[in-house]
């Protein structure tokens, strides 16, 4: 039994005292212990360790007390499973240097045995468990079909994706092809991350802002609707579709047990988008942790109020920036443990 069950019980709508939180990216960058690590071994051997992923996923817990703890790891661990190069270059993010731009490039994607191609991703979720030892549940993630997609098809960053655009627009067979072999890799994926112990998992559409509603629908959610169809009756789900504000009608009836909110829906239109009946998990801007710590603490206040205390997750819009001071990081933290209704 998990000791701390408030964001498990958040995410089956129950009545809590005040809501779970946790932020996204909290196990990193702007940790100075997780800095120490990151000097002595490079990005995918912190990943690839399950010691040393273990270690970062629990550094936060550590020092702030989060009510969840979020793996380690890599959203593009999937496309190196399945035969595609990539790299993490140091103050440049990603690189793929062979980017798939035809059909012979998607013919050559496999879809591994995950149970081989990632077996330390679920070695390093036990060894996270044996050190979590029941305090907070454990969430295990993935990227969606098309964020993989797009850095999969553009080879690396980029402020529009307009490549991995063009790929699906002027070659939208091989495409589809490519994102379901995407999708069958994660679901296999993500199951086998429940099987190791992993309480919940996310699904992070980090570029689904980049499409129209109509192109969304096409090539980022019918995939992302699989992965819950075939994951909500073994663990709880939630969607994270940054940018993604107009598909949350649709999101809302998914089957998802939560769905992530960026900073850019306030909570109110979040309420009414999603017909009030979802727990939603958000959504404050990760660049005002810059704001000084009594001002943070008035904001998550005020935010709390807005979404309401049930039904609700307080969590960053997007991932917690690097350079954000630890007392207000802590801030943010102790806001939500000191609210009350």
């Amino acid at each position: 039994m998990i000791k701390n069950d408030l964001f498990l019980r958040a995410l089956k709508g129950e009545t809590v005292e005040r809501p779970p939180v946790w932020m996204m990216r909290q196990a990193g960058r702007y940790l100075p212990e997780f800095m120490e690590i990151k000097a002595k071994y490079d990005f995918f051997t912190r990943c690839q360790t399950p010691e040393l992923a273990s270690e970062i996923t629990v550094q936060p817990i550590r020092r702030y007390g989060m009510d969840a703890a979020i793996l380690f790891s890599d959203i593009l661990v999937i496309p190196q499973a399945m035969n595609i190069e990539v790299q993490m270059k140091p103050n440049f993010g990603p690189y793929l240097p062979n980017p798939i731009r035809t059909q012979k490039d998607v013919d050559n994607v496999i879809v591994p045995d995950v149970t081989v191609a990632l077996d330390y991703v679920y070695q390093a979720i036990k060894a996270t468990k044996e050190k979590l030892n029941d305090e907070v549940p454990l969430i295990g993630f993935a990227g969606s079909p098309w964020t993989i997609l797009c850095y999969c098809v553009q080879g690396q960053g980029s402020k529009n994706f307009d490549k991995a655009k063009e790929f699906c627009f002027t070659n939208p067979v091989a495409a589809h092809q490519l994102l379901q072999k995407i999708t069958d890799t994660t679901i296999a994926y993500l199951k086998e991350k429940v099987k190791a112990g992993v309480n919940a998992v996310q699904v992070f559409d980090s570029w689904g802002g980049m499409l129209s509603p109509v192109d969304y629908q096409e090539f980022s959610w019918q995939y992302i609707q699989q992965i819950i169809d075939a994951l909500k009756d073994e663990t709880p789900v939630i969607a994270f579709g940054k940018g993604c504000w107009f598909a949350l009608d649709t999101m809302a009836k998914s089957g998802a047990s939560a769905l992530g909110v960026d900073w850019t829906c306030s909570p109110k239109n979040a309420r009414y988008l999603t017909g009030g009946n979802i727990t939603l998990q958000g959504n404050f801007d990760p660049t005002r942790l810059f704001s000084p710590p009594m001002e943070i603490k008035k904001m998550v206040h005020q935010m709390i109020n807005e979404f309401g205390k049930d039904k609700y997750i307080v969590n960053l819009g997007h991932g917690i920036l690097p350079n954000i001071p630890l007392d207000n990081a802590k801030a943010f933290i102790d806001a939500v443990k000191e609210y009350r209704a």
